[in-house]
Order: structure tokens, then sequence, then C-alpha cells
């Protein structure tokens, strides 16, 4: 099909497809809807053969996003696959749950919609695995060298996958019964079902990835043990500790952190049996979710599906705006309004809201007291919070999540044990090669940069596999990003 450059002036966007919500609440199952061949290749139109593709610079990997389209416009889908593989370890990670930075720095999305670019990379990798485009990428000779990593989410995993492929011998150590970190206990399955990873899983195998599962290092395995035996020690433990409110009544049955949460859920969801005194069910509860962000989201849509009477969303921040402001001018990642799938499905959300304290009888939650609060510029470039008195309000509430953020890596076990430097934020303090205050031990990822996007993560361990590929070669084989 010949390229009409001018074809983003006739062909609008066209937004994804998703499942009606009367129906996707009462399971688990991706929402989102696969679209045929067609549909992509006139959204892959759109792209403008823009001179500088701001995409690929906003983008944490560097996708290949205007010659990838191009190919998809073309049929070409083998070779759209083959370009997005090059710089994604995970792309059918990334095509469901990114944010898509990319589209935000879309040239088109100047003064126009941009490129469906998250929905084509989307379509290109479930494409290139139903025509068998991808197959094990098994190295052709082995270096004799041994890389241990500790966390299988996707620093770890896309860190792995370039080091193995390097020639040398990953082992990933995982403190849980099955991999993936956040990827298999974090997110939902309406967002990702569970089978999208265990595909990719079981193509690492086929290379040669070690899985070493149930295993807490620094606990079930000392970490002199794992040095002595490894050439290389990557840390991918993410950023766990969560933030807490340190309000009254926080001591009240009922409030739980968002994590334990959906770990939970996803867990229910695979099949565990969770003990009748340890769940933490929504169902016909009145439930209130601290925090707007994207965990707080996926909160939403966990208690819609177990049946909660009613959803209230709090977050402590205005409301964004649905357009840029001039503080947040094109190109850069603006701060608007999101509305996920999760709050198409019902609920409330409230903004500019402080949460105050917690309220309850019988030693269980029943009521939060919150208070409006606004924002003052003073001389300090951020914003003051200041409350506004006289606008105190109550809400019932029989479950409370907490989701918040986080606070960086845990501090006791395997970093306390090797007595690694922590930064200011209290993540892992590293160089610019990620490598730790201690020879041949690196980290990337949530534990290096703090809580992040899944995409940094990918970027994370693709950057960090390169880095110890050259310490432990002299050079490097692997993309430097």
């Amino acid at each position: 099909m010949k390229k009409d450059t001018k074809a983003f002036i006739g062909t609008k966007r066209k937004e994804s497809l998703y499942r009606p919500v009367c129906e996707r609440v009462k399971d688990y199952r991706e929402v989102e809807i696969m679209l045929p061949e067609e549909h992509i290749k006139e959204q892959a139109h759109r792209c403008m053969d823009c001179g500088t593709p701001f995409c690929h610079w906003a983008c944490p990997v560097g996708n290949y996003i205007p010659e990838w389209n191009d190919a998809c416009l073309q049929g070409q889908w083998e070779k759209a696959a083959r370009l997005l593989s090059a710089t994604n370890n995970l792309a059918e990670i990334t095509g469901r749950v990114c944010p898509a930075l990319c589209e935000y720095s879309c040239v088109l999305g100047f003064n126009d919609d941009p490129v469906t670019i998250r929905r084509n990379e989307l379509a290109v990798i479930e494409n290139a695995y139903k025509k068998g485009y991808v197959a094990p990428l098994t190295p052709a000779r082995r270096t004799g060298r041994n890389v241990a990593i500790i966390g299988s989410g996707p620093a770890g995993l896309s860190a792995a996958m370039q080091l193995n492929r390097a020639g040398h011998q990953v082992t990933v150590f995982e403190k849980d019964d099955s991999p993936g970190g956040i990827l298999r206990y974090g997110i939902p399955d309406f967002k990702l079902e569970k089978h999208v990873l265990d595909r990719r899983l079981g193509l690492m195998r086929q290379e040669g990835v070690i899985f070493k599962t149930g295993v807490e290092a620094g606990k079930d395995v000392a970490a002199d043990k794992i040095l002595k035996k490894f050439d290389a020690l990557i840390l991918a433990t993410g950023s766990r500790v969560p933030r807490d409110l340190k309000i009254p009544g926080r001591d009240l049955k009922g409030i739980y952190f968002a994590m334990d949460y959906l770990t939970q859920s996803n867990k229910r969801v695979a099949g565990y049996r969770i003990e009748p005194s340890e769940l933490i069910n929504a169902e016909g509860k009145k439930v209130i979710i601290i925090g707007g962000g994207d965990t707080g989201s996926d909160c939403v849509g966990t208690a819609h599906r177990q049946g909660a009477s009613c959803v209230v969303q709090l977050e402590v921040m205005p409301k964004p705006g649905e357009c840029r402001t001039e503080s947040c001018p094109w190109p850069g990642y603006p701060l608007l309004l999101k509305n996920s799938t999760s709050h198409q499905e019902g609920g409330r959300r409230y903004w500019s809201v402080l949460t105050k304290e917690f309220r309850g009888s019988n030693s269980k939650v029943k009521k939060i007291f919150c208070r409006k609060v606004e924002f003052e510029r003073g001389r300090d470039p951020s914003p003051v919070m200041k409350e506004i008195e006289g606008t105190d309000f109550e809400i019932d509430a029989d479950l409370v999540i907490i989701a918040v953020g986080f606070l960086g890596s845990e501090r006791g076990g395997l970093i306390e044990e090797l007595g690694l430097e922590l930064s200011e934020r209290k993540n892992i303090l590293t160089g610019t090669d990620f490598m730790t205050s201690r020879q041949k031990i690196f980290a990337a990822g949530d534990s290096r940069r703090g809580q992040s996007l899944v995409v940094w993560a990918i970027s994370e361990g693709r950057r960090v596999a390169h880095t110890v590929d050259k310490y432990l070669m002299g050079r490097s084989v692997l993309p430097s990003l």
C-alpha cells in the first residue's frame, strides 16, 4: 500500500473498543477487545513521517514507532514485530498497561488526536504470536559466566532475557511461588491476563533462563552464597514499602494497603485458597479507596468485580484538567484527568480531599472523617496544602484501601545483609553503570529509581544488562538502551 503522507488529515483517531460494562464486571477477563488488521493499518496510516519523531524521544525503551507503524500499513507484520522486539522485551505487557508516554509526544497530537501507538503496538505483538513470528532466541554460544537476578518483575525479566541472549547463564530468584512480580500479583487480570505473562515466561525457559521460585534471597539462601556462586548479581526487587496514613483510627480493622488487596485478589482469581480470616473482600461493602493513581484505579475495578455496594475514590490533589496548560506544554507528559476502564464501571471520585481520621465501632472501621483542601503557591516551587475550615464531612466505610504510593525498597533482608548504600529516597544507590556500593552487585528498576512505570522498568532491565555484560566481558554485544 502506497503511503499517503497526508492521510492524517482525513483519517481520524479511533479509540480502543471495550467489552460492555454490564458484562465485564462479572468476570476478570481483559476488558479491551482485539481489533482486526485493517483497523490497525488505517490507524497506522495516520503516522505523519514527521522529521523529528518525538514519540521515539518520549519512549523509555526508544521504540522504533514510525518504522513499525509504516510496516503495519504495508501489511509487513513480521518486519513490524522484528522492529518492535528489537527495543522492547515485553511488548505484550506494555501494549496492555503502558500509559503511552509516546502518544502524548506524538507530533500529530500538537493540534489533533495522536496516533494510537499503544494499540498498534499490542496488535503487532499479538499478530506476531499468532503467526509464529515470536520464537525462542537461544544464544549461539555460552560465555561460561553466571548471573543471578533477584526479583522477576519487568526489570528482572528484561535483564534476564538480554543477558541470556548474550550467552550468560542467568538464574532468576523469586520469593513468590510463581515468577512475574508486580505483573502477576499487582496488575489485575482485567488489564493483564496471566496467560499472557506465562506465554513469555515459557519462551524464556526455552531460551535457557533458570527460575527458582519460592526462594527468598537473604533468607532461604544466604547472600554470601549467591555472591560466591555467581559472577554478577542484579537486584530487581522493586519498591514495595507502602506509604501509610498515620492518622487516628489507623489500627481499626478493615483498613488495608492496596498491594495487599490486589495481590490477594489476583491469587484468588488464579485459584489460590485464602483462609477466611485473611480474606479481603469488598462484596456488599461500602469501599473507600484513598489515592487517585493507577493503583487506586485498579482497586476500583477489583472492588466492582467483588460486588461492592458502592465505591468511592479520594484524592488529596486537585482535579486535573482535560487539556494541557501553559505549565506543561507539548511534548512533555501532562498531568491530565484520566478516566480508566475501572472508572467507567461506576463509583464516585473526589478531589482535594484530605483524610483526617478513621472512625469505627467494635474495632472495625465504619466511617472516615475528611476535610477539603486547597493548594497555594508560596516561596517554595512546590504548592503548599491548606486545609479549608468548615468543609468537614464523613463518608461511610466498611472497607478502606490505602493507595498513596511507596517509600522505597525494603530495608532489611538482602539489602541490609549486603550492606548496600541507599539514596535519599531510600532506594538502592548506584552509579551511572547501575553498580551499587559493592563490586559486582547491580540494581535496576523500582528498587533503584523508585516506584515507576512498567516501561521504565523494562528500560532499566535492558540498560543494566548492557553494563553487566560489559563488566563481565570487557565490552558488550547488547544495546545500551
